[in-house]
Formats: C-alpha cells, structure tokens, sequence
C-alpha cells in the first residue's frame, strides 16, 4: 500500500492561540499530512508571548517578527496572510493549517480552498462562525487539549498486561495471585513514545479498531522526527509492537494490521475455552486453557498469571495431583 503524504504550512497566530494546544495541534495535524512549514506569528518585544519559546525550539516553529505599528491594530494578520499568499503561489504544498480564533482570515480560507487546497482551522468554540464555514474542517482546540489530558491520565499506557486485566474489570479490585517478573511495557519504551503509537493507531483505525501499520509509521514519524525502532532494540516497527505485548495484529497479504488489546475480550477469550474444554463438573486443567489461548496469537507475556489476576467472582481454581484445574463461577457482565 502506498502513502500519499500531503504537505501542509502550519502558521500560527500567536496573538489568538493558546500555547498550550500548539503540541496537540501539531499532533493533530500529523493525521492528515506532514507540516513542511511551521511559523508562529507576532510581536516577540512584547512581554505576552514571552512563553512562546518553550514551545518553539521543541517542535522546530519558525517565529516571524512583526511590530505592532499601530495600536488597536492587528500587524499579525497581515504578515500571516502575505505570507500565505506567497506558499499558495508558490505551489509545493497540498493544504493550509491556520491555528487562530480570529475571523480576519475567513477570506484568506476561502481564497485558499478556492486554489483546490485544503485548509484546516484550529481555534476555540467561540470563534466566529465566519472563519469555521470558511474551513475544510476546523477543530476546537478544547477538544485536542481534554483528548491530551485523557491521554495522560490512562495508567494502562504505562502498566504491563496484567495490571490492564484487573483494572479493566470493574466488579472488584483483586490483586494478581503472583508478582509480575517480565519487563514492564516503559522498560522497553518510553511513556511518551508510547502514547504516541497509541494515539497513531487510534486515529488511523477503522471501524473495528484495526490500523494499517504503514500508516502508523507515518503518523508517528511526522510527529517525532527521530523516532527510530533501532533505539528500542527492533529493526522494524512490527517487532517493536509486537514485542509491546499490548496489540493485536494480523497479515492481510503482506499488510499488517494492529489494534489495541482489549483485555475484557482476553477474558471471554478464556471462557469461551472453558466451556469448550470443560468436563462434566466444570472443570477443565489450565494448561489446555493456556494451549488454546496461544495458538489464538494473543501475544501475552504470561499466560497463566494473566488468568490468575483475572477476578476471582468470575473463575475458580483447585489444584489436584499437582495440576491446576479452573472453572467459570460467573460469566463477564
């Protein structure tokens, strides 16, 4: 499958925008294409956008300086949109981003989208409707920065696979019957790589959840220009995610395909298997519970102590002549 990658100019107005979201955005913007072109515009004398620097050297924006000549009017927008023209004009690029919640480029949009080029806007919900209509698509930059926040705050990103089980049961909080010895997920990769491939796979999934690997590469690549597998100790991005353990992936043809984990259909998975191998009191010895979850592919570390941690008002355990037998005391909800 081959990717066409657009190119998009990312111009920022740095006297409407909130310098909060310009990481989310740039995010964002990594769905649709690369940002070949990135400016932030605005008085850099001024004391207001002194803060603007922790977010420019990060993510390698371009200020461009503009006085402001006269007071109560806004030299920014002018600048940005001379600028603009001179992009459109010169033909090498595919689209527009303009992070701003001014409706003084409402006309630059339209003039823009009437060359064939696509423009996406990037503001706050009270920006006028004017500039929104004016757009291909505009996003609320509040919506990107609670999408940022729930990211950070989902403790299964950075947990192993067990940890996912039990927190992702919501009748009680039980304990795993043992200590967890395998790597962590961050001792092979870092929190924010790892958000970063998750929010990949999410935005470039289909209906079922599964996302074409090429293109997570892509979307991970525009976003993190030194992203490399090899400083994870894997070749290819396939390795690393499967070594990840929190994926699902399979091959149409030569494709491969990944998805996240769901750890509520690892558990149907395993009564499913129970009630396929069970006797006629129910029970069934774990070793042929674990023979059919691995030829399922499921890629878990530990398949006997994911069982172990699932919740115990759902499966029973006994150990007879030195074999460990399971049961289901009550189905998932």
């Amino acid at each position: 499958m081959e990717i066409q990658t657009k190119k998009f100019a990312v111009l920022i107005d740095a006297d409407n925008s909130s310098i909060n979201a310009i990481p989310s955005v740039l995010e964002e913007v990594a769905k649709y294409g690369i940002a070949s072109v990135k400016r932030v515009y605005g008085d850099w004398s001024s004391e207001t956008l002194k803060n603007w620097r922790e977010v420019l050297l990060p993510h390698a924006i371009t200020p461009v300086q503009q006085f402001a000549y006269t007071k109560g009017k806004d030299a920014t927008d002018m600048i940005l949109i001379i600028d603009a023209m001179d992009l459109l004009y010169a033909g090498a690029l595919d689209g527009f981003c303009i992070v701003s919640s001014d409706s003084d480029f409402t006309p630059l949009a339209s003039r823009i989208r009437e060359n064939g080029l696509s423009v996406y806007g990037f503001g706050k919900k009270s920006t006028p409707e004017a500039f929104k209509k004016a757009c291909d698509k505009f996003i609320y930059v509040e919506n990107l920065l609670q999408d940022n926040e729930l990211k950070n705050t989902e403790e299964d990103l950075i947990n192993s696979p067990i940890k996912e089980v039990i927190e992702n049961t919501k009748v009680s909080e039980p304990k795993p019957s043992v200590q967890i010895k395998e790597n962590t997920i961050t001792e092979i990769i870092d929190k924010p790589t790892l958000n970063l491939i998750y929010k990949a796979v999410k935005d470039n999934a289909d209906d079922s959840g599964w996302a074409y690997l090429g293109l997570v590469g892509g979307y991970i690549n525009a976003v993190k220009s030194d992203f490399d597998t090899r400083n994870y100790g894997h070749e290819k991005l396939s390795g690393l995610v499967k070594a990840l353990g929190v994926f699902e992936t399979k091959l149409v043809g030569s494709q491969m395909f990944l998805r996240k984990r769901s750890f509520s259909t690892f558990i149907r998975l395993v009564q499913k298997a129970i009630n396929q191998n069970a006797n006629e009191s129910e029970w069934v010895e774990l070793s042929i519970i674990i023979q059919n979850l691995e030829n399922s592919d499921l890629n878990i570390r530990n398949y006997e102590e994911a069982i172990e941690s699932i919740n115990s008002e759902w499966l029973d355990f006994k150990i007879e002549k030195s074999k460990k037998f399971i049961k289901i005391k009550r189905l998932i909800a």
